[in-house]
């Protein structure tokens, strides 16, 4: 009995071990999934395709190109789906 109580200790100290060693290489795993994904994220965000997107988005021009700006496209929508509807009423 005695013998039974000196191990218990470091047999409960090993199994908590091994338990919280499982539970920190599921983390290590989770991080690393992680890690690749962010990194496969970083390498199209800097390609030139998604760069001319958003320089694009920013209203950059490349050179040799004319920006135009349009204003007013939401009124002329509107009008066109009026002048559409007058002429399916006839």
């Amino acid at each position: 009995m005695l013998v039974g109580l000196l191990y218990y200790r470091p047999v409960k100290a090993y199994v908590d071990a091994r338990g919280e060693l499982a539970r920190n290489h599921a983390a290590v795993h989770a991080l690393q999934a992680e890690k690749q994904r962010l990194q496969h994220r970083l390498g199209s965000s800097t390609s030139l395709d998604t760069l001319g997107r958003e320089a694009r988005a920013l209203g950059y021009v490349r050179p040799g190109e004319h920006l135009f700006i349009v204003k007013g496209i939401n009124e002329w929508r509107k009008r066109e789906r009026a002048s559409m509807m007058a002429h399916r009423g006839r």
